[in-house]
């Protein structure tokens, strides 16, 4: 069986970026945590906690220390009261997802009503809505944006990790919501890439291996896309591969979200040539 790695998988700059800044940043004392699990891998989480990183679930949990920012972001509020009570704050948000939170507030502070698409309940797109004022629409379906009332001037965002096509497909119907509306597309270019990959690969291959966490949004896009074209299996570790997924199987892909070490897919590459 032939095992065929996609072109771009793991690690994004993003991610790199906040891993590296929890580990300059550790302490063995407990005092340096991330608020809220700084990328969505739990093997990776739990690997950092070993490195003296841990991670609390609100402010009140850390007495004193240093709070680190995970790469969601999270609203201004945060700062104020992270400083207010005395924190050190390493802020290890993502460029990509900063440059959507200060989008939403440049189009909220020039008076447009802003609409994020993206998934309602995920720690970045509630971020980016508390940046916009906490006055945002959020929409995930063409049938929500269809819903939304109309607007005398629209100014519209996206998660940074939400589908570039069903971003267009939405965008679509927004624009008939308004005389004024203005995009601003904060898709980053890691998740175009993946899923560009992906989205090839899955046409060339039997099935698809998708690597990463369950509770992860770009993981979860690449398992959708993939499972378009072909059998996919979405799975956080090697040990959850299933020898029967590879019957009369001639070529395998794989792909990891943008959250997902290297070593994990080493492992699933390897595990996956010897089945």
């Amino acid at each position: 069986m032939e095992v065929i790695l996609a072109d771009y998988l793991g690690f994004c700059y993003g991610v790199k970026r906040a891993i590296k800044l929890a580990r300059e940043n550790a302490s063995p004392d407990g005092s340096s945590c991330t608020l809220g699990p700084i990328i969505h891998n739990p093997q990776m989480v739990e690997r950092l906690k070993s490195e003296g990183v841990g991670t609390v679930e609100r402010l009140s949990d850390l007495p004193q220390g240093k709070i680190i920012i995970r790469s969601h972001g999270v609203g201004p509020e945060t700062y104020e009261a992270a400083e207010a009570k005395g924190l050190d704050v390493v802020d290890a948000t993502c460029p990509h997802v900063k440059k959507a939170q200060l989008s939403a507030k440049e189009l909220s502070d020039d008076g447009y009503h802003v609409v994020i698409i993206g998934e309602k309940r995920h720690p970045e797109v509630q971020s980016i809505e508390k940046w916009a004022g906490g006055e945002a629409d959020i929409v995930e379906t063409e049938e929500e944006a269809e819903a939304l009332m109309s607007a005398p001037r629209l100014g519209i965002v996206s998660q940074t990790t939400f589908s570039g096509a069903r971003f267009k497909s939405i965008v679509g119907v927004l624009l008939e919501k308004s005389r004024d509306v203005r995009i601003l597309r904060t898709i980053c270019t890691a998740t175009d890439q993946r899923q560009k990959a992906a989205k090839e690969l899955a046409a060339r291959v039997d099935a698809m291996i998708v690597i990463g966490g369950k509770n992860s949004a770009n993981t979860t896009r690449l398992a959708q896309i993939c499972s378009d074209i072909c059998p996919t299996h979405h799975i956080e570790t090697a040990e959850e591969l299933d020898p029967t997924w590879f019957t009369n199987i001639d070529k395998i892909g794989i792909t990891a979200g943008a959250s997902t070490p290297d070593w994990i897919i080493k492992e699933v590459y390897i595990k996956c040539q010897r089945i």
